[in-house]
């Protein structure tokens, strides 16, 4: 075959040796070139543009290639991998990509490893416990997988993790059992796993490759949960499964006290310190050196109690047990231990309600549960039974299939079925592979932080380790030079390294995360993740959801339309009424027959519940709902088909002067990828027996089930002016059925769902929140992107997108939709139409605009919308155009919770830093996806998103951006401020050992506890400014400017203390230093080390309010009340001590006075010009020439000249920001007559409808 190769690689993908691929995808002349590798994982490639048609290759006795994407070009050969190949493989668990080593342990090198452990004293043995990559490669071989006894396991992030293979073998007690797909067990005699991260993953010899025990409910079809639910399993399956699976429980289990102090003290940090230790004690500086141990050992303490403390808070939150009722060996219901069930186990589910141990499938009956916990979503759902067929398509899917599914975690309120039946369920998964197990995980397993922060952190601290190491060898030049002893030489060149490098750098860097955590704690917004408020920072695109987040949760009963024949029999709107109740809605019966019984509304403990939406149009009609015909009946058995729900009019609402009963026979429940709900129902007064199926969902689905001929010629036209306004649309239809009692239980809806008539539009009025505005305002004009991802109409999300400010009315507005295929190897073409232009009192609103001028050159002049079936198309016809969709695009609408993820995951792909916000409720995959996911709940802590706002509304966005501004421009000063603190330092010290002498103990003491230590524990307690700045504070470490101002402050600190050594020493009464002889303890004073120490003090004091930054991310350094008055005191201290140290003082501190008064004075001259030489070099040149002027200067000129210098976004933007035109196939249609995807560009459209607009 005919190939050139490009980078891109698709993934893994099955195939049989013979077969070859070359896939040419429409018009393009695109192949995929496969390269035959064995033991691949063929997970990674689902999901890709083209993984349907890729594993339609997929034939028996295959191996497993990857597959690359490419132009048809020069030739290759089409080779099998070598079988060294089988030695790795990569597999995907939870969207996170890990590849695997096989080793097998070398008992030659582990003994090798251990003796060079021994004569190195552990230091080669910590060295290997730092890099577990380096202690695999020392003490095992390379091998193939099927044959390795430990695995080295690295992810996407270059972390690196080791894992021994563990096996189970069979016995006369237990036969160990290989689970396959379709829920069943084969005997094998051996089985091999490894568990990583809390998952367990299983080998397969005849698949070559390690499969997660959580990926292994596959295939299942519904007759197979059936057959099982009859008798349960028995003792040897039980046995099988519980050795394969483990026991059912989500168990945080506390680390022994000496494992975290290990783990704690074996960091390089404390390794460090004690390496710091051991030098000053050496070198007789007893005191301090048993202070820093003092306060390490109290740090750890510290650290100890805060690690038990979350582990024992998260430990509380998830882990749950009960007894429950299982059906085994086919005999009468037993209770178990929870944590004895294991997958396949048949569960009966209480009457009154239980809390769920398990995901299960719903077998029989009906189940009301709550899962807020888990979603956030307070609204009672509905779980409906697995039905029982035995069709090829029925394959459950636990994604497809959620509704017939009780999740772990989730509370059921109440379940129903026939009086004396029990409700069962079957097990599907237990333990750390349930739902909620997965969310736990993620707390316990946090995606790593993407801002290079840590990374720059090493580096400078490498950097400064190359200072250090010069000071190392200054130190033993001079030192030689001057004759000094071997052990002197030494310990002074081991302590010139701890100057440098300081100890305390990590710990001080996290002042400013716990002091903004504090105060988004007294504000009711939770963080269960405190290292992602660093994050918020940095975020510049927020994402939110629409009902719930951005509007009010409930909504309001606006009007409805019926349709009525016209004289000409023609399907007409013509009137608009503002309520179900009034009695001109008689004459349109069956439209308030749909409303009052296509719903999910049940009565739990007397009280009417269910969707808010339902129960708002309900309540509307004034009818009632009884769960049976016999009120006497219990609730709990409300479930027989001779005692169906009833609704009931009362006399004289909607203009009917009876009571009119309807028995609801059966429902279908509503679904997100469907769009609509439907009821099957039926008059007991009807003697016809016939029964009616109504219908109501999204006014685009209803429409296209409907007859043609019942659809009125306006219909379009109604719909989007209807929704151009906010309004949400709700179509409804009807259907007679003539079909029996029996039928009407087993019928699928896809058979009766079709050739409806329609009835009429029902709209509800969504009202924005009243803060929704104000912060979508104060986001844009801190030119924070905002976009809204909605499972909404499009139109009406454009409308509230509008209102809001989302859609900015001085820009024009387009609606991507898909076309008509052309031919059935063409693309599907994407059509461009201009959005109406926003309404005049809209572009007369001040508060939603903002100045234009001072937003980006490459801000884009145009914005797109999206709905989610168009995103679909794109997403696999067009997915080289996907990442410029996304950053253009700002409203997706009609988005199911996984292109949700879709989006948050693109936006990440081209650089952003993005902050997603939500009720929980569809929205927990986002959430979790999202740098920073915040979700809008009552409970104070939620394992649906890092942060929980107890804030009904999205003012949690800013307060949360303003603190993780605050916290990273904390974390940024305080790391210059420790750096600049410990270069100050050195200097002062190769200053001192120029004379062969140094700092005494106490001044040492007095700087890095008294001074530092103090001000660098009150850094952080700046609050956040209260408005949001135009950009988003530096994320990088290593810049420029952080460069330029630390070695800047270091150039001016060494000229002030080099001055000041130099002019003490040509002072008359200077009496220079001489090395005593004959005394067991070394003196250091010297009038040269008085002067240094005095100038220094004031310049680390000086250091600390250069970097305590302010305007425009925090306040001013006033409004930290703590630094100040910590300041005020330190700056009254060292003046003190400077002009006029006491006696004791002056002893203590070991100073060689300075005999003349004006000398001192002159010291605090000199202290009052450096502080304003350093504050104008920071002002003056590194904030406003280099961070102002030069940037601004720099971002242009990388534009115009060198786009490699702007990050994945600005690059799109920079190509496409002008246009459309990018977009192939773009057209702007003029308005279509049955199009729903239209704008009207009518002037008589108004907020104000009446029955004449029609």
């Amino acid at each position: 075959m005919v190939h050139s190769l490009i980078q891109c690689e698709v993934g893994p993908l099955l195939i049989s040796d013979s077969d070859k691929i070359s896939l040419l995808h429409g018009s393009y002349s695109t192949c995929y070139t496969c390269l035959i590798k064995p033991h691949a994982n063929p997970v990674a490639i689902r999901g890709t543009p083209h993984s349907s048609m890729l594993f339609s290759n997929f034939v028996a006795n295959s191996c497993i290639v990857y597959v690359t994407k490419g132009r048809t070009g020069r030739k290759d050969t089409f080779k099998r991998m070598p079988t060294q190949a089988m030695h790795s493989t990569r597999i995907t668990v939870d969207d996170e990509n890990l590849h695997l080593w096989g080793y097998k342990t070398n008992m030659i090198k582990t003994a090798l490893t251990w003796i060079i452990t021994v004569l190195t004293l552990g230091a080669f043995r910590l060295l290997l416990y730092w890099y577990p990559k380096w202690w695999v490669k020392c003490t095992a071989s390379e091998c193939s997988l099927s044959t390795a006894d430990c695995l080295l396991i690295q992810n996407a992030n270059m972390d690196v993790a080791f894992r021994p293979v563990l096996c189970m073998i069979s016995d006369s007690v237990v036969q160990m059992g290989l689970p396959v797909s379709g829920f069943r067990m084969i005997d094998v005699s051996t089985l091999r796993y490894f568990t990583f991260k809390k998952l367990t993953h299983l080998w397969y010899p005849d698949e070559n490759r390690f499969i997660s025990i959580d990926s292994l409910d596959v295939d299942i079809d519904f007759h197979r949960f059936h057959i099982m639910a009859k008798k349960g399993l028995n003792s040897a399956d039980i046995a099988k499964r519980l050795a394969v699976y483990g026991k059912n429980i989500i168990d945080i289990k506390l680390k022994p006290l000496h494992v975290l102090l290990f783990r704690e003290v074996l960091s390089p940090f404390y390794i460090f310190q004690l390496f710091s230790v051991a030098v000053w004690f050496s070198d007789h500086y007893e005191i301090y050196a048993s202070v820093i141990v003092a306060v390490s050992l109290f740090s750890i303490a510290i650290d100890l109690y805060q690690t038990r403390k979350q582990e024992r808070k998260l430990r509380s939150m998830v882990h749950s047990s009960a007894f429950v009722q299982v059906l085994r060996n086919g005999e009468d219901p037993i209770k178990v231990n929870s944590e004895e069930l294991v997958p396949g186990d048949v569960i009966l589910i209480p009457p009154n309600g239980c809390s769920m141990q398990c995901d299960a499938v719903l077998i029989n009956g009906t189940v009301i549960v709550n899962e807020s916990m888990l979603t956030g979503e307070s609204v009672p759902v509905t779980k409906a039974a697995l039905p029982d067929t035995d069709d090829e398509s029925s394959i459950f899917s636990l994604k497809k299939h959620s509704r017939h599914t009780l999740f772990c975690g989730t509370q059921v309120l109440q379940t129903r079925y026939y009086a004396g039946k029990t409700v069962k369920a079957v097990v599907l998964r237990t333990a750390y592979t349930t739902l909620k197990g997965q969310l736990v995980r993620s707390i316990m397993y946090p995606k790593p932080v993407d801002l290079r922060f840590t990374g720059d952190l090493f580096k400078f601290i490498g950097f400064l380790g190359c200072v250090a190491f010069c000071g190392f060898s200054y130190t033993i030049a001079t030192m030689i030079f001057r004759g000094t002893d071997v052990r002197t030489v030494i310990v002074r060149a081991l302590d010139i390294i701890t100057v440098v490098v300081p100890p305390a750098l990590p710990a001080a860097m996290s002042v400013g995360i716990l002091v903004s955590h504090m105060r988004l704690h007294r504000k009711d917004i939770y963080c269960i993740a405190p290292s992602t408020i660093n994050t918020c920072g940095a975020v510049n695109v927020v994402c939110f959801d629409k009902t719930g987040t951005l509007t009010e949760d409930g909504l309001d009963f606006h009007s409805v339309c019926p349709v009525v024949q016209s004289n000409n029999k023609e399907p007409l709107f013509r009137h608009e009424f503002p309520s179900l109740n009034v009695k001109e809605m008689w004459n349109y019966r069956k439209l308030v027959e749909a409303v009052s019984t296509c719903h999910s509304l049940t009565r739990i403990n007397g009280l009417l519940c269910g969707d808010p939406l339902d129960l708002i149009l309900f309540k509307n009609t004034t009818w009632t709902l009884d769960e049976t015909m016999n009120s006497r009946i219990e609730e709990t058995a409300r479930f027989d088909i001779l005692a169906p729900p009833v609704v009931r009019s009362v006399p004289g609402a909607c203009g009917c002067d009876r009571e009119i009963e309807l028995a609801i026979l059966r429902q279908f429940t509503f679904s997100s990828s469907l769009q609509r709900m439907s009821v099957i129902v039926h008059d007991p007064e009807d003697e016809s027996h016939d029964m009616t199926l109504y219908c109501k969902g999204a006014p685009e689905m209803i429409a296209s089930l409907c007859e043609p001929s019942s659809i009125p010629a306006n219909y379009s036209n109604v719909v989007n002016d209807y929704a151009q306004h906010g309004y949400r649309l709700i179509a409804v239809a009807y259907k007679k059925l003539y079909i029996s009692f029996p039928k009407s239980q087993r019928v699928n809806r896809e058979q009766v769902e079709n050739d409806l008539t329609l009835l009429g539009l029902v709209t509800m009025e969504n009202r924005l929140k009243a803060q929704t505005v104000d912060v979508i305002h104060q986001l844009n004009k801190a030119h924070i992107r905002t976009v809204m991802v909605t499972g909404d109409n499009i139109l009406t999300a454009l409308s509230v997108a509008r209102e809001c400010g989302i859609i900015q009315p001085v820009k024009k507005a387009y609606i991507v939709e898909c076309g008509n295929r052309d031919s059935p190897n063409s693309r599907i073409p994407l059509l461009l139409k201009q959005a109406a232009s926003s309404s005049e009192d809209l572009l007369d609103d001040s508060s939603s605009v903002y100045d234009m001028e001072s937003r980006s050159f490459i801000d884009p002049a145009y914005q797109l919308s999206v709905s989610g079936p168009t995103f679909e198309v794109i997403s696999r016809e067009y997915p080289e155009l996907l990442l410029k969709f996304v950053t253009v695009c700002d409203v997706f609408a009609r988005m199911s919770p996984e292109q949700k993820q879709m989006v948050v995951n693109k936006l990440q792909e081209v650089e952003y830093t993005v902050a997603m916000c939500g009720d929980g409720a569809n929205d927990c995959a986002a959430l979790k996806a999202a740098h920073a996911g915040i979700s809008l709940s009552e409970a104070e802590a939620s394992i649906a998103a890092p942060f929980t706002s107890r804030i009904p509304d999205i003012r949690c966005v800013p307060m949360i951006i303003r603190e993780g501004r605050a916290a990273l421009v904390t974390s940024f000063g305080i790391f210059k401020y420790m750096a600049s603190y410990s270069l100050t330092q050195f200097i002062s010290v190769v200053l001192l050992y120029w004379l062969a002498t140094n700092l005494t103990d106490f001044q040492f003491l007095f700087i890095d506890l008294f001074l530092v230590t103090t001000v660098a524990a009150c850094f952080g307690y700046t609050p956040p400014c209260q408005k949001l700045a135009v950009s988003p504070p530096p994320t990088k470490l290593l810049s420029f400017a952080s460069l330029l101002s630390v070695v800047g402050q270091l150039l001016i600190v060494f000229i002030f203390q080099l001055s000041v050594f130099i002019y003490t020493a040509a002072q008359p009464w200077f009496v220079p230093y001489s090395t005593p002889f004959g005394i067991s303890v070394e003196d250091k004073r010297s009038m040269q080390g008085t002067a240094v120490f005095c100038l220094s003090s004031f310049q680390y004091l000086t250091l600390a309010v250069i970097y305590s930054r302010g305007p425009p991310y925090r306040k001013t350094i006033f409004s930290n009340t703590s630094l100040c008055t910590c300041l005020v005191i330190l700056i009254s201290v060292c003046v003190w001590i400077t002009i006029n140290p006491p006696y004791f003082v002056a002893k203590h501190m070991e100073y060689d006075p300075l005999p003349e008064l004006g000398y001192r004075i002159f010291i605090l001259v000199v202290a009052f010009n450096y502080i304003l030489c350093a504050y104008l070099y920071e002002t003056g040149v590194i904030e406003y020439l280099i961070l102002n002027v030069h940037e601004k200067w720099r971002k242009k000129h990388s534009a115009e000249t060198d786009a490699d210098m702007l990050n994945k976004n600005e690059k799109i933007l920079l190509s496409i920001s002008s246009s459309p035109s990018w977009i192939p196939s773009a057209i702007e249609e003029p308005n279509d007559h049955f199009r729903l995807y239209s704008f009207l560009n009518s002037s008589c459209i108004t907020k104000c409808y009446s029955p004449g607009c029609f």
